[in-house]
């Protein structure tokens, strides 16, 4: 037993015990005992505080790690979600046109009366004919997505459909028509792969228009396969190839699709406060597997577009392309690539095409848009006879109106003629009315 111990004791005995003079030995004893049994109670007592504080320690670091470890979470499932977006749009357009034709009519189902094509115009046909043209086939859907992978690099996605030109429709009972893929691609940092517009083609220099598509014959329109590399301003591209053929003396045009090279197109597009020009080149191939030899024939464009700003709202846009054998590519293949000689083989089709558009806006949802189109080929009508087209012109005006940003009701005149080689010509009239929602 320690001094301090017994001190205790006799403190404890003398007042316990202060009647008695002394305390015998079993008393002190029981005292000891006493004193060791509160000795092991408060030793046991502060290793249970010592433990519960250790506990307590260990519980609120295990909730802190898990408040840590649930935030870190949330920042990732924030950070992932913003790396990655989805967007679904489209839009519903309805379009209803009067079509008044010179020289004859288009049949039913005509790709030419649901928007204007210039080489549908009828020539020297049996007199005039008016058509009335209701319908919602421009409407289209489409998905896209963007997404910044775990590498920093960038891939987006885009497929669109709408429901023009395919067959299968009819207006007897349900006016019903099957899907087309427009757009479908995807692109990786400054690589593309797929289905859009082609690089010889200035999307941002189209006109304006209540019809699917304005100045048909004077611009480059073409949509296909492709690999293309985009750096800075330039852009160079691999692209679906396709031979348009004219027969020898004329007749029926022949697809050939015997190809073995890509198209090779090449841009360069210079951006300003003032709007953008764009030049652009294309060298193709143009072939044809006949049953007694294969030819081919080399072919070239050129195109020169921009878009020029006028003022605060208003602008001008423009599309020039000349060149051999581009065929298909420009005025929706008004003319062929090339034609098939006397001898068998294929002479390449000069052609050049012309379009100017003035937008100019009446008011914060009031504008129109005038634009003038044309186009001028050169046959050698040795080897395309006198039935092909030689020239191409349309005019049109329209006015637009949206009362909200996203909708857009408009009125449109639209005058086209064609010439074929004989010097006979047709001309269409055609007053459009649409109403259109995007989405």
């Amino acid at each position: 037993m320690n001094i301090n111990k017994k001190l205790l004791i006799a403190a404890i005995t003398t007042v316990l015990f202060s009647g008695h003079a002394v305390a015998d030995g079993d008393e002190f004893q029981r005292l000891e005992d006493k004193i060791n049994d509160l000795e092991t109670m408060l030793m046991a007592l502060k290793q249970e505080l010592a433990d519960k504080e250790v506990a307590e320690k260990k519980a609120m670091a295990e909730a802190k790690a898990e408040a840590e470890k649930k935030v870190a979470v949330a920042m990732a499932e924030e950070k992932s979600a913003s790396n990655h977006s989805y967007q679904f749009g489209g839009f519903i357009k309805a379009t209803g046109a009067f079509s008044a034709y010179s020289d004859g009519d288009l049949a039913s189902g005509s790709a030419g009366r649901d928007f204007y094509i210039p080489g549908t115009i009828p020539v020297g046909g049996d007199g005039e004919s008016t058509d009335f043209d209701f319908g919602a086939k421009e409407s289209r859907i489409n998905f896209k997505s963007s997404h910044v992978l775990d590498n920093g690099a960038k891939l987006s996605t885009f497929i669109e459909m709408d429901f023009l030109l395919p067959p299968g429709g009819d207006e007897r009972i349900s006016n019903s028509y099957q899907p087309r893929l427009r757009h479908a691609f995807l692109t990786y940092n400054d690589w593309l792969f797929g289905q859009t517009w082609s690089t010889f083609q200035d999307v941002g220099a189209l006109p304006e228009s209540v019809d699917f598509l304005a100045a048909s014959e004077g611009i480059v329109f073409e949509r296909q396969s492709m690999v293309r590399y985009t750096n800075g301003p330039w852009q160079i591209a691999m692209e679906n190839p396709e031979s348009t053929i004219t027969p020898y003396g004329g007749g029926g045009r022949i697809v050939s699709d015997d190809n073995g090279f890509p198209d090779f197109v090449a841009k360069y597009t210079h951006k300003a406060d003032w709007g953008h020009v764009a030049v652009a080149g294309l060298v193709r191939s143009l072939e044809y597997d006949q049953v007694s030899n294969n030819e081919s024939e080399s072919a070239f464009g050129i195109s020169v577009t921009g878009k020029f700003n006028v003022g605060d709202k208003d602008d001008i846009r423009f599309n020039v392309a000349t060149g051999s054998g581009m065929g298909r590519y420009v005025g929706l293949n008004t003319a062929n690539g090339a034609v098939i000689t006397d001898n068998g083989s294929l002479d390449a089709i000069d052609s050049t095409a012309v379009a100017v558009a003035y937008r100019h806006h009446w008011s914060d949802k009031v504008r129109s848009n005038f634009i003038l189109s044309a186009i001028d080929i050169d046959n050698d009508t040795d080897y395309t006879g006198f039935g092909v087209t030689k020239s191409s012109q349309s005019a049109q005006v329209n006015l637009l109106f949206s009362p909200v940003s996203k909708l857009t009701l408009g009125v449109g005149f639209l005058h086209g003629k064609r010439e074929i080689e004989t010097g006979t010509n047709g001309e269409l009239n055609r007053l459009i009315f649409t109403a259109k929602y995007a989405f």
